[in-house]
């Protein structure tokens, strides 16, 4: 049995401390979505410029260079324990850039998923491009695909539409990198700005799903769910990032921040002025099982 690192008094916030492909074979919960940030595997003595400084972009020993079948059989395993967490109408959404993406493509045919879309992260303040050798870096790739060919999955269809001016949102979306305001308990080297994390949720969730990480990191997935009324499980193998996603949680108790934190997110401001009542609860819902405790 899984032991929880951390769980939230309401209990719509879990994270386990370890590796995510022991801890997935060991509890036979089934999620209505994932969300998976994993290892790019890019953190080769590259550099980048922020704050207009030029820094090494290493992230961790987690994020080390691997040879290409090493990738796939890496992606391979963690998709395959995926897809037994999923219910049949589930969905996995998973971001990457072209290092990891056509790799992951790949397994999840492999593994019989059905890719539903490719959407393409266009960030409005894309750090520059230091060597002037290529075009500058200014997107990122999420594929988003279901568990079953025949099982109907969830998509919010109207509500994405109603976010985008009452007209269908495309694939492209064009949202901000994390800000200075999602730093206030510290920074995950590979951190996910919520806008991006609320807009997935939104799309493929209702009120009251579970929603699994098996890469949390500081947990901006758990946030995200929280603040739309759904609940959350995460794993994460390095106790600084639970830590941090501790913290972050925390802060969600305060009326006040919970708030500020609406305040910074487009989607989630668009929604409020709707006045939809029971989006954004946050009571636990009747269905009282947990993935772990």
């Amino acid at each position: 049995m899984i032991s929880s690192y951390y769980t939230s008094p309401n209990k719509d916030f879990l994270i386990a401390n370890g590796d995510s492909l022991e801890l997935l074979n060991e509890f036979k919960f089934k999620f209505d979505m994932i969300f998976a940030d994993p290892p790019y595997f890019l953190s080769n003595g590259g550099i980048s410029l922020q704050s207009g400084k030029v820094v090494c972009v290493d992230k961790g020993e987690w994020d080390k260079g691997k040879s290409h079948e090493e990738m796939m059989s890496f992606n391979m395993e963690w998709l395959r324990l995926c897809r037994d967490k999923l219910k049949d109408n589930g969905t996995i959404w998973i971001s990457g850039t072209y290092h990891n993406i056509f790799s992951v493509a790949n397994c999840l045919t492999e593994l019989d998923y059905r890719i539903l879309n490719v959407v393409t992260w266009q960030k409005t303040n894309p750090p520059a491009n230091i060597s002037c050798r290529f075009f500058t870096y200014s997107t990122e790739f999420i594929i988003w695909a279901r568990k079953c060919e025949k099982v109907p999955h969830k998509f919010n269809y109207d509500l994405m539409k109603r976010l985008n001016d009452d007209k269908q949102m495309t694939d492209v979306w064009r949202l901000p990198a994390i800000g200075r305001w999602e730093k206030a308990c510290g920074k995950h080297p590979t951190q996910k700005p919520l806008s991006l994390l609320t807009r997935i949720i939104l799309a493929s969730t209702n009120e009251g799903d579970w929603v699994l990480d098996p890469f949390s990191g500081s947990s901006t997935t758990g946030i995200a769910a929280n603040l739309c009324g759904r609940r959350f499980a995460g794993i994460e193998n390095e106790e600084e990032y639970c830590r941090m996603s501790v913290a972050r949680r925390m802060m969600l108790d305060d009326v006040n921040e919970r708030v500020n934190l609406k305040r910074h997110i487009a989607d989630l401001r668009t929604l409020d002025q709707c006045e939809q009542p029971g989006l954004f609860a946050n009571e636990a819902v009747a269905d009282r099982r947990l993935p772990f405790t």
